[in-house]
């Protein structure tokens, strides 16, 4: 079953979904900027430091992949939009309820399926 929205609230939707996908870009193009300058080894550094940076380097890495996923997230969202499929879990097909896509719009699965894909890790 899909859920059908009026276009007016199909354009919301997608107004929102554009709108988060822009502040992710804008997060993760500041985040890979702050890793290639806070990566520039000195040559004052000692051991301590360079763990430091090498630390502070996986972090900003493991953020920028964050929000990447995120990104991926909202991309997909607005091609099951296109598709007429928005607001179908993408496991079982089963109608996502509306307040769970308006917390989280670029979701993708239902509360069932999101919880049995989180208890197999």
């Amino acid at each position: 079953m899909t859920l059908v929205f009026p276009e007016t609230r199909t354009q919301d939707i997608r107004t929102a979904l554009l709108g988060r996908r822009e502040e992710l870009e804008s997060e993760y193009t500041a985040t890979v900027a702050e890793m290639t300058l806070a990566g520039v080894v000195d040559a004052g550094d000692d051991v301590a430091d360079l763990g430091t940076k090498a630390f502070n380097r996986e972090q900003e890495f493991a953020l920028a992949v964050s929000i990447r996923n995120r990104m991926d997230q909202v991309d997909r969202a607005l091609e099951r939009l296109d598709a007429g499929h928005y607001g179908t879990c993408e496991t079982c097909a089963g109608e996502i309820p509306v307040a769970r896509l308006a917390a989280f719009p670029s979701v993708t699965l239902c509360v069932a399926c999101k919880s049995r894909s989180e208890s197999r890790y």
